[in-house]
């Protein structure tokens, strides 16, 4: 037993020495250093650009108002800004007009057939896509920075605060604040597609990242500075370590379909006859679906808050609570749906077969052509269930234990944002260790 023992801890000594030696090459590396401190210097500007108060903005009238702002619908947004959105900086808006015109663009290629087609010419149709996605996301930048300027100027963003937080709500001064929030967004955007260009890549995603990262800590105080803190901050603690791990060990599973590819003469060579795989995950969807649901489930709430006392109000707040029992199921029906849809709209079988076929390729036993896209959306129907299953698992679990332990107020974060920063910072190692790998050194995942 001791011998045991002892076997186990020179294995996490070894594994713990590998791991810092990897990082430890990283930055002995120029190319890789230079990638990886431009990358935290242009998440520094990020998070200091979430600070700087907005023109006509008055800090110390919205630190007033801010208070208990995070329990309503505004509550997801603030967090994807970093907290930035209800201090009515600079970066107020944050990441999500981005991803959301991005998420449009990519539902336009199956309405419209001409983005389907820039979708498949290639480097220079992506281009053209990503010159739309970048359109949209001023359009929305502008559309929402107008409504979060004025809603805060006429009292409805921050109800019942008895301070103003645009003192002067001229319109001369609106329309500053509106530019600059919305100038905010296309810096954000600029300084993610840094990251992916001359950093070490994922930008987006990255500064998502950081925006959920920063609101930790603040809300692991919150909480310790509750009655019987301590114990309800260790079974928060428990708990994303539990998340944490379900979401790498399902990240990481996939469904290996075989290809086997024909031999075929050109010329007086022969090429071919190699054997590979189809790597299915079980969760190709990613947390695309929750984001879609969680966004849907603040509508009503939104909704409402324009009239707090009319009786469909109330009737609104009262079924979508956190913890009411027809929230928690229309939540997990809107994720189990839009998990088949977003799959079925990133995932297309016949595409695939189709690509197969014309190398020459084939999945033993399955004839090519229509047969073979049969069998790819069988299984990826069979895989995307059980991973739909977790979507919702993982999202609802924190969610009810958060209000059980009535904690709705003091935790802004839940499973989702777990799951999108472990799942960034996977995908981070993947990219810094193939990077690696490249320069023939031993990488975080060796």
């Amino acid at each position: 037993m001791h011998r045991a023992k002892k076997t186990v801890s020179q294995a996490a000594n070894a594994l713990g020495g590998i791991l810092l030696a990897a990082f430890a090459q990283a930055f002995k590396t120029p190319d890789l250093r230079r990638k990886l401190l431009f990358t935290l210097a242009i998440m520094a500007i990020y998070r200091f650009g979430s600070f700087v108060p907005a023109p006509g903005v008055d800090y110390g009238n919205v630190q007033q108002c801010v208070a208990g702002a995070e329990s309503t619908f505004l509550g997801m947004m603030n967090l994807f800004s970093g907290g930035g959105l209800l201090q009515l900086s600079v970066f107020a808006l944050g990441i999500m007009p981005y991803i959301t015109a991005s998420i449009i663009v990519q539902l336009m290629r199956v309405v419209i057939p001409r983005f389907e087609d820039l979708h498949k010419e290639g480097h220079a149709g992506q281009a053209k896509l990503t010159q739309y996605t970048r359109y949209l996301t001023i359009f929305l930048g502008v559309l929402q920075s107008t409504v979060m300027v004025t809603t805060a100027a006429n009292g409805l963003l921050f109800q019942g605060c008895p301070v103003s937080p645009i003192p002067n709500a001229g319109p001369g001064t609106l329309l500053l604040t509106i530019l600059t929030m919305t100038a905010g967004t296309g810096l954000i955007m600029w300084l993610g597609e840094l990251i992916t260009e001359k950093g070490i890549g994922n930008g987006m995603s990255l500064l998502i990242f950081t925006s959920i990262a920063a609101t930790f800590p603040t809300g692991l105080g919150r909480v310790f500075g509750l009655e019987s803190g301590l114990v309800k901050l260790l079974i928060i603690i428990a708990v994303i370590l539990l998340i944490t791990l379900a979401v790498v060990f399902v990240e990481q599973c996939q469904r290996r379909i075989p290809v086997q590819y024909a031999k075929r003469m050109v010329g007086r060579r022969l090429y071919g006859g190699s054997s590979t795989y189809i790597p299915m995950k079980i969760n190709l969807a990613g947390v695309i679906p929750v984001i879609f649901a969680s966004s849907i489930m603040h509508l009503p709430i939104m909704i409402a808050e324009f009239n707090r006392t009319a009786d469909w109000s109330l009737a609104l707040q009262q079924w979508f609570a956190p913890s009411h029992p027809m929230r928690l199921a229309v939540y997990t029906l809107l994720i189990l749906f839009f998990a088949f849809f977003y799959t079925a709209i990133t995932f297309n079988p016949q595409e695939v077969a189709d690509n197969m076929k014309r190398y020459g390729g084939f999945i033993p036993g399955i004839r090519a052509g229509k047969p073979t896209a049969d069998y790819l959306n069988y299984v990826m129907t069979r895989i995307t269930a059980p991973g739909a299953l977790y979507l919702a698992v993982v999202a609802l679990v924190p969610e009810i234990l958060f209000a059980v332990m009535g904690l709705d107020g003091a935790m802004p974060w839940g499973g989702t944002s777990i799951m999108i920063m472990v799942g960034v910072a996977l995908q981070t190692v993947k990219d810094i260790d193939s990077q690696l790998q490249q320069r023939h050194y031993e990488g975080f995942l060796s």
